[in-house]
Order: structure tokens, then C-alpha cells, then sequence
């Protein structure tokens, strides 16, 4: 009895070692700490919390392998531990192990059908797989279960979008902002829609908007300046390319379209320029630059030549 009682206490002092590590941010610490209080006897639900623990600081630490192994280690000693195959899951997916991640949701949905994370994940890596018709089964599960759940009728409504079925796809984005108007996303998707239907007008207010909540997400500059290049107001096009490079400097296509845009105006030094930046940011980008007809105008200039030959390794 005493040594069964020094064993219990010597593991929750290890613990709160660990919890103490965790809290000064020194999480190898915490981990090293809980690994100590493991090798002590205890309860099951004591165990099971400690590998949880240990589990959710490997993901924080960015180390999915070992993060992976705890949930296994939970899963073994509980079968019924929804939560332990729904963190295998997400770890599988981090892992690029997409049919193991599929299957381990599908587990802990199956352990509980209220489990509202697991099927939205499940439907967003339906999604993303190319698998839309189980991705709207999915998301539709979601909803029922959380019907205030905005981001996953935002995520439904651009699956309708893609489909082309617009009328679906504007309902679901309006449910979205009815519930967050300030979902940056479902405002940038409904100016996805509004373009798509060809209303320029309120697409850009949309975008507008979206940009307002967020001007860190390039794709509202990209989107708007499209459809200023679409209409030939090259200048406008411009403008909002330069507001979007400098809210977000690491934005590819932000460069390519504003070197695009300058090509068209006969502005070749400035087009070259952001050619140079785009390239930089993303060599693949050659290969479209070779067809784009955007860029006709440079086709001669010797410095476009040397660009587009340039090899990719080299730069």
C-alpha cells in the first residue's frame, strides 16, 4: 500500500512538473516530464489524459509522427476513445496519409455520430481530394449537428460555386454572412458568385469588404484585379495589385498580374521588374509566362528572353 501510494505521488509530481514546464512555454520540457510520470503506475483515465497531453504538445511542436503514437497508445487501451482515432486522423493528414486519415474519421464518427470536427474535416478532406459529392453529404452533417457553423456553410457554398450551381452556392454564402458578417471568406466568395453571374458591381464590393475584414488574404486583390484587367482598366488593376503586394509582399500571382498589367500598357521596365519578383517567389511561373499572351509585348525584349530560358535549379 505505501509503495502503491509513492508511486502515485511520485507520477503527480511529475505531472505537475510538466504542467509547470508547459506553462513557461518549455513544451520538450512538459513532454519529458509527462513521459517520467508514465513510467509510474495509475489509473486508466489518468493515462489516457497524460498521453493527450503529450499528443497535443507534439502537434503544437509540429512533430506529427510522435503525436500520432500517443493517440495510438489511447486508442489501444480505449477502444471507444473517439477523440484518439479523430487525432489520428489529423495527424494522418498531416502526414499526407489521406485513405488512413479517411478511415480514422469515419472511426470516430462511428464511436460518435455527434462528433461535429470529425465530419467537417472529413468533408474539407473530401474536398480537397476532389470528392465533392461526400464533401456536401458531409458539410450538410455538420450543419445539422451546428447549425450556427458559418465557415462550414461558406466551405458548402464554394463546393456549389465549382459545381457551377450558382443559386445553391449564393444561398449557403448568405447563410454564412447572416450568421458572421465578417467571415472575410464568405464575403470573398460571394464576390466570386456575383462575378460568376456577371454582376461586376456588387463582386466588387464584395471583394471591398472582404479586403476591409482582411487585407492579408491576397486572393480579394487577385479577384478584384481581374476583373479590372477583364474590363481594360489596366491603371485601376494596378492600384489595387500595389495596395495588395504591400499588405501581403509574398503574394506570387499579386506580381505576375501587375507585371501582366504593365505589359499591356507598354510599360516594360516595370513588367520586367515584377516578372523578376514573381520568379523568385515561384519558378514554376515560367512555364506560363512562355504562353501567357498577357505578356506579348515583351516576346522581343532580351531581358524577357533571359527569363523565360532561364534554368529553374539556377535561380
Amino acid at each position: 500500500m505505501k509503495n502503491r501510494l509513492n508511486n502515485l505521488d511520485r507520477r503527480k509530481n511529475y505531472i505537475i512538473l510538466a504542467e509547470n514546464a508547459y506553462l513557461a512555454e518549455d513544451r520538450m520540457g512538459a513532454v519529458k516530464f509527462y513521459t517520467k510520470a508514465l513510467r509510474f503506475k495509475g489509473g486508466k483515465k489518468d493515462t489516457i489524459q497524460i498521453l493527450y497531453n503529450m499528443a497535443f504538445i507534439y502537434d503544437e511542436l509540429d512533430i506529427p509522427e510522435m503525436a500520432l503514437k500517443a493517440y495510438q497508445r489511447i486508442a489501444i487501451m480505449d477502444q471507444n476513445q473517439a477523440g484518439a482515432f479523430y487525432g489520428m486522423a489529423t495527424m494522418y493528414e498531416r502526414l499526407k496519409e489521406h485513405k488512413k486519415a479517411l478511415k480514422m474519421y469515419c472511426k470516430a464518427i462511428e464511436i460518435d455520430p455527434f462528433y461535429d470536427r470529425a465530419y467537417f474535416y472529413l468533408a474539407n478532406l473530401y474536398d480537397e481530394l476532389g470528392y465533392k459529392d461526400k464533401a456536401i453529404f458531409y458539410y450538410k452533417k455538420v450543419i445539422k449537428l451546428k447549425f450556427d457553423d458559418y465557415i462550414a456553410y461558406n466551405n458548402l457554398g464554394s463546393i456549389y460555386e465549382e459545381l457551377k450551381e450558382y443559386d445553391k452556392a449564393y444561398n449557403m454564402i448568405k447563410k454564412s454572412l447572416e450568421i458572421n458578417p465578417n467571415y472575410y471568406k464568405a464575403l470573398f466568395n460571394m464576390g466570386v458568385i456575383y462575378k460568376k453571374l456577371r454582376n461586376h458591381k456588387k463582386a466588387l464590393e464584395y471583394y471591398d469588404k472582404a479586403i476591409a475584414k482582411n487585407p492579408n488574404y491576397s486572393d480579394s486583390y487577385l479577384n478584384k484585379s481581374a476583373i479590372y484587367i477583364e474590363e481594360g482598366k489596366y491603371r485601376e488593376s494596378i492600384e489595387v495589385l500595389t495596395e495588395g503586394i504591400k499588405n501581403n509582399p509574398y503574394a506570387k500571382y499579386l506580381y505576375y498580374n501587375r507585371a501582366c498589367c504593365y505589359a499591356r500598357l507598354n510599360e516594360k521596365d516595370k513588367a520586367i521588374e515584377d516578372l523578376k519578383k514573381t520568379i523568385k517567389l515561384y519558378p514554376k511561373i515560367i512555364e506560363m509566362m512562355k504562353r501567357d499572351e498577357d505578356l506579348d509585348s515583351l516576346r522581343e525584349d532580351g531581358r524577357f528572353i533571359a527569363l523565360i530560358n532561364q534554368n529553374e535549379k539556377d535561380i
